[in-house]
């Protein structure tokens, strides 16, 4: 009895290793948690709000079609405060809070052809809907969305490797196959007119960096 059952563990074993083991199964989700700077393409944004930069945050979701390939959405928050005139409809302001909410659909293709490959590349782009929205002092605040694009491409390191048993405990209580840090650079453009007719883009360049988790 005790060799049938000493026999039955050794045949379980390479099962037991193989499902703890994250990359031998394929990932199907990836989730990006992101933050950094945006850069607005509005002229003298620097003479409104007293830099030429503000905080971007962001969340994406994205499906694998195959290994290489995704398909997702991010939804982003971009805000700044300052005083002076509005930028996007040309009238003097007192204190402005100036907020954008950029949705994105986007395709995306990662140059990864290792499960352990511990630096990717990766590139894509896709369709934005920018909403937008100025509360200004004494005034009605404005609001809206335009339409437009956007591109991006950046490069991820694999964690797994710094700590491998954290990596295997992380994927077998929440299914996550691998973790990234990464840094990207995103360019957006939504046109818009303001009240004189002069078009404006309410996008700018973004440099963030994140956490990627594929599950």
């Amino acid at each position: 009895m005790k060799k049938l059952s000493l026999m039955l563990a050794l045949f379980l074993l390479p099962v037991v290793v193989y499902g703890a083991d994250p990359s031998a199964e394929r990932s199907h989700w990836s989730l990006e948690l992101k933050g950094g700077m945006f850069y607005p393409d509005i002229e003298n944004w620097k003479n409104y709000y007293g830099s030429d930069k503000t905080s971007h945050y962001a969340a994406a979701l994205a499906y694998k079609l195959f290994r290489q390939l995704e398909v997702g959405i991010e939804g982003g928050y971009i805000r700044d405060k300052g005083q002076g005139l509005a930028p996007g409809h040309g009238t003097t302001a007192g204190s402005v809070t100036y907020e954008l909410f950029p949705l994105e659909a986007f395709i995306l293709l990662r140059g990864v052809f290792s499960e352990r490959q511990w630096l990717v590349p990766y590139a894509g782009g896709g369709w934005t809907r920018m909403y937008y929205q100025e509360k200004i002092e004494f005034q009605d605040t404005i609001k809206g969305y335009t339409d437009g694009y956007h591109g991006r491409a950046g490069i991820q390191l694999l964690l797994d490797g710094l700590d491998q048993d954290a990596a295997n405990s992380f994927y077998l209580e929440y299914g996550v196959h691998h973790t990234y840090l990464f840094f990207e650079a995103q360019y957006t453009r939504a046109m818009i007119e303001d009240l004189s007719g002069q078009s404006i883009n309410l996008g700018g360049t973004s440099y963030l960096a994140g956490l990627l988790f594929e599950f």
